[in-house]
Parts: structure tokens; sequence; C-alpha cells
């Protein structure tokens, strides 16, 4: 049997359909003054591309030399710079043509003119499919969009629109072609790129409300990207004709499967849900977790971003939150307290000793005037005694090291100008004669 007939019917009346189309679009090209064109077209495609190269290394180099740049500032270069041939070849284009409709007939330039409707539409396509998040769908939506206005622009789009609905594949009543999942992933697109709009804004008035926690900001914000994206997702399927009933039985199967190799992460998303209800801990709390100190920057689904005084950040699994055991410094309020352990000498009065290190303690701008310091002696050591120093701050964010270290220093300070010493252990060690060691000793005389 002859390859060819065994192919579905419908793709070979498709592609007959247009293949007709593109040897008619062709011959119409076939005139002298169209092929000057065709080739006007094509040199202003290699100068945007020439251009483009010597274009692109001045805006990066620019762009390195600029400092304090924002976020989207350098998004926005970013486009400019991957769009630059798009965007150069449309200003060439309809420069070309504004300049020939004035010096010629308007038909030396329709060819021209296609070419830079062309170019503006894909742009416009192009930018608009950086609004999507998700890249793998942007770059399908985009890449759909962008044949199928350049199929509407050049007359191909019902050959175009055939041929990519002939391309299906059938299970039972449910018929899935190449252009329901172009149609999918470009409704679907735009209907997540709006929830993506609605959801910056909103969530940037609830991080702005100062009645909302900071925990319930989170999970408000976490709810509504939840809410608009699976609403975005199943509408736009739903749009285009997509049967979804048929899923209930597969996530069915599939979540009886991932239950058990997923329980990991499903105790982590379990465990954030409970960390921002009972509000335990909130971005900008300070936490011990082991020998992990730092700050809470942000609460995700899985984990919890903790930044220390380094500038490392350890992504701590909620789970290990909810089950281990967590200093919170800043749980109820911002106030903590520190303990500072040194010793002086026994010839040094003990009274004096304690205000000392109360005038010390003040000396120092973190530590709080309003909640005094105190200073107790602990024990009587072998070469010292020993005291305790406690004083308050309320910035554990600005590190704990440093604010010990100043204090330590100011001691040191306070305890020079008036004469109080800090001793160190010291051994004696005799050689009694008439024993073995002396013995020994002698011997080696």
């Amino acid at each position: 049997m002859d390859p060819i007939t065994q192919i579905n019917p419908e793709i070979l009346d498709a592609t007959q359909g247009l293949w007709v189309q593109a040897e008619a679009f062709v011959r119409s090209l076939l005139v002298p003054w169209r092929l000057y064109q065709v080739a006007g077209i094509l040199v202003l495609l290699v100068m945007a591309r020439v251009l483009r190269g010597l274009a692109s290394r001045r805006l990066t180099a620019w762009a390195r030399g600029q400092e304090g740049l924002q976020k989207w500032q350098l998004r926005m270069v970013v486009v400019l710079d991957r769009n630059l041939t798009l965007i150069l070849f449309t200003l060439f284009s309809w420069a070309a043509f504004w300049t020939m409709r004035q010096v010629t007939w308007p038909s030396r330039s329709q060819l021209i003119e296609v070419a830079a409707t062309i170019g503006l539409a894909l742009l416009i396509v192009s930018l608009a499919g950086r609004l999507i998040g998700n890249r793998f769908i942007g770059r399908i939506a985009t890449w759909g969009a962008g044949i199928w206005v350049v199929a509407l622009i050049l007359g191909f789009d019902a050959g175009v629109l055939s041929f990519l609905d002939s391309l299906a594949v059938t299970f039972g009543d449910f018929r899935l072609s190449a252009l329901t999942i172009i149609k999918a992933m470009i409704v679907t697109g735009a209907l997540v790129a709006g929830a993506r709009f609605i959801t910056r804004g909103a969530s940037s008035r609830i991080r702005k409300n100062p009645d909302i926690s900071p925990s319930m900001q989170v999970l408000a914000i976490k709810g509504l990207q939840l809410l608009l994206f699976g609403g975005a997702i199943f509408i736009g399927l739903k749009a285009v004709g997509f049967d979804l009933t048929g899923l209930a039985v597969l996530s069915g199967a599939i979540g009886v499967g991932l239950g058990f190799g997923l329980q990991k992460v499903v105790s982590n998303l379990v465990s954030g849900i409970i960390i921002l209800l009972d509000k335990s801990i909130k971005p900008g709390d300070v936490i011990s977790l082991g020998e992990t100190f730092g700050w809470i920057e942000s609460l995700g689904a899985r984990y919890v971003s903790v930044v220390t005084r380094d500038g490392k950040e350890y992504l701590i699994p909620n789970e290990d939150l909810i089950t281990g055991q967590v200093v919170n410094w800043s749980h109820s309020d911002e106030f903590v307290r520190l303990d500072l352990f040194f010793g002086t000498a026994y010839s040094d009065d003990p009274h004096l000793v304690r205000k000392l290190a109360v005038e010390a303690a003040g000396r120092v701008n973190r530590v709080l005037k309003d909640r005094p310091s105190v200073c107790h002696i602990v024990g009587f050591g072998d070469s010292s005694v020993d005291y305790i120093l406690r004083f308050w701050i309320k910035d554990p964010t600005e590190g704990l090291t440093n604010i010990r270290g100043n204090v330590y220093l100011a001691l040191w300070d306070v305890f020079k100008e008036n004469g109080v010493s800090i001793p160190f252990p010291q051994r004696e060690v005799k050689v009694m004669n008439g024993g073995p060691q002396g013995a020994a000793v002698a011997g080696l005389d």
C-alpha cells in the first residue's frame, strides 16, 4: 500500500489546501517590482541584525555601569535587548514604507507595509508574552499567537487553522488537535497574565495594610494566588472545549501514588499552613534553630527562608519548625536580654565592680536605658570572683556577637580607668628535695 494513502485524509486535504495558498502567494511575488521589495525587506532585516549586535554591546555595557537599578529596570533592559532586532526591523520598515509612499506609487511599497505590519504585530505579541509568568506556557502562547498573526496578515489564516485542526488524536469521543492545544495555551496564558497582574496589585495592598499581621498577609497572598491562577487555568481549558471531568479519576489515581512518595512534601505544605495560622513565626522574626541564627526573610509553601548575619540564606523545611525546638527572639516583643560572664581579682571591691559593670553597659548605644542593666556575683572561682552582667536590646537583627563585643570593650575601658584587674589562672610548681624527683634532678647536675 502506498504510504501516502495511509495518512489521514483530513490531514492530506488540509495540507493540499495550504500548499495551494502558499504556491499562489509565491507566484504573486514573481513580479519585478515585488522582487525589488522582497530584496529591500531582506536588506532591512540584515541591517537590523548588524545594528543589533553593535547596540546590544553598548546597551549591556551601559546597564553594567549603572548602580542602583531596580529589578524591573533590569528586566526592561533584558527585554529590550532580546527584541532589539525586531524593534529595529520594524522601525526601518515603517521608515522605508513612508519614504517610498511619498516618492513612488503605493503599489511599489505594498510588501514593505506588510513586512512592517508583521514586525509590529510580532513585537506586540513578544512583549505580551513576557507578562506570562510560566516560561513554557509563555513560549507556546507567543509562538502560537505569532503564527496566527502572520497567517492572518498574509491571508493564510483559513489554511493554517484547517491544517492545525487536522493534526489531531482521538480517544473515544474526545478529540485533541494541535489547534485546540495552541488555543488553550493562548487563552490560558492571557488569563494567567491577568491573574498575575491582579495578584501583584492585591499583594502590594495587603502588605501595606498595617491591620493585617505579617503571617496573615502571607496566607492571604498565597490563597489569592491559588484562587486566581487555579481559576485562570480551569477557565482557560474549559473555554477551548477541554473536558475536565475525565481528569477526576486520573487525578485520584495519581493522588494515591503520590501520597506515598511525597509524604515529606505534603507534610511541609501542611506545616506551612499551620505556621501561617498560628502565627508562631512571621517574616522579620529573629529565630535560632540548632546552630542557625538569623531572621525570617520569607515564608514559602515548602520552606522558610532564614538569612544570617554573614549573608547566608538557609531554606529550613516547615516540618522542622513545627517538630523541632525553635527559639523565637521576637515572638511576643522585640526585647532580648543578653548575659555576659567575667571575673575580677579578689583584691577588687565587688561593690565597685558591680557598679562599674552597669556603667560600662550604659555606655553602649544599643543597650536599652529604660531597662536597667544588672550585675551579680555568681561564684568564687580558683583565681577570680565571677560575675554575670545582664542587659537588654531591642534590635537582635543587628547582631548579637557585635553587641557583646562592644560591651566587653566597655568593661575593659572602665576597669582600666578604675584600676580593676582581670586575673588569669596562675600555677606554681615546687620540686621537693629528697624525693625520687629531686634525686633525678640532682643527678642531672
